[in-house]
């Protein structure tokens, strides 16, 4: 397949700006196959992301941000990212106990549903370690407790640096990450979580969503930030439920959506279709 560049782009609104980046595309004989563009009218802010054919792309990928930044990006004060297409991330999966999105991940990845790198997995406890080996990544294991916490974490870091890992999917990862740790991956760590129409925080929410009678449950992924599950949104979704369901019933169905939720987030991000603004995500589909 050919390769294609993807631009992703934020800047203060203004006349002209899909003009004058689709004019530098089309003047280096590029093929624009994808164009998107969104106006936060309260904040005045331009989002965009676009993608073109680089068969016949005159300027060099490795030269395309410099001149993208030069002649266009300075003058709107604009904020970018360039990807490409041909681009296979290296990503790292986060487990503790609970295996429904572990295997969910791996099963994509192995039938070549996602393209990604997964060179490990890394774990608080030693359950999950089996899944790892059947698929054939490596798997590593560190205790954590409050005293070696800092410590543990620095070593996590050293080995995803050595596997140039470029981000990190928590699986039902039970531990929170320390804001240092966040600081090294801003925007790269997407995490999953139930989420009921009313919330029930807790180690045990779908027994207190049930004793509630509730009858819409969900889930949503984000991106990790300091402040504990109030990263920026990527995806979320629900499913209704109803007086018939067993908490055994309410657990399974909130699985089957995390699975799927957190499967959707990661897609968005490989794709190169998510903007970060503040506290809040564009996600161009």
């Amino acid at each position: 397949m050919s390769s294609s560049a993807i631009l992703l782009i934020h800047c203060p609104d203004n006349k002209g700006i899909v003009a004058t980046v689709s004019e530098f595309i089309f003047k280096n004989n590029g093929n624009i196959t994808y164009l998107d563009q969104h106006v936060d009218s309260t904040q005045k802010t331009f989002f965009m992301r676009i993608e073109w054919e680089l068969d016949d792309f005159i300027i060099p990928p490795n030269k395309i941000g410099e001149y993208f930044d030069t002649l266009i990006a300075k003058k709107y004060s604009m904020k970018w990212q360039l990807h490409f297409s041909n681009e296979v991330p290296r990503m790292a999966l986060f487990v503790s106990k609970l295996p429904h999105c572990l295997y969910d991940i791996l099963s994509r990845w192995k039938s070549q549903e996602i393209e990604v790198d997964i060179p490990l997995v890394i774990s608080n406890h030693l359950e999950l370690e089996p899944i790892a080996r059947q698929f054939g990544i490596d798997f590593y294991h560190f205790a954590i407790n409050t005293e070696n916490k800092r410590e543990q974490e620095q070593a996590q870091l050293q080995l995803l640096a050595e596997h140039d890992i470029e981000f990190i999917v928590l699986a039902r990862y039970m531990q929170i990450l320390s804001e240092e740790f966040i600081s090294h991956y801003r925007n790269k760590i997407i995490n999953i979580h139930h989420s009921f129409l009313p919330a029930f925080p807790g180690a045990r929410p779908y027994h207190s969503a049930f004793e509630r009678g509730v009858k819409v449950i969900g889930a949503t992924s984000h991106y990790v930030t300091a402040e504990l599950d109030a990263g920026p949104i990527i995806t979320q979704d629900i499913i209704r439920v109803s007086h018939a369901d067993s908490v055994d019933d309410l657990m399974r169905k909130g699985r089957d959506l995390e699975k799927v939720i957190l499967a959707r987030s990661i897609w968005h991000h490989l794709k190169r279709q998510i903007l970060v603004f503040q506290n809040r995500t564009v996600v161009f589909t």
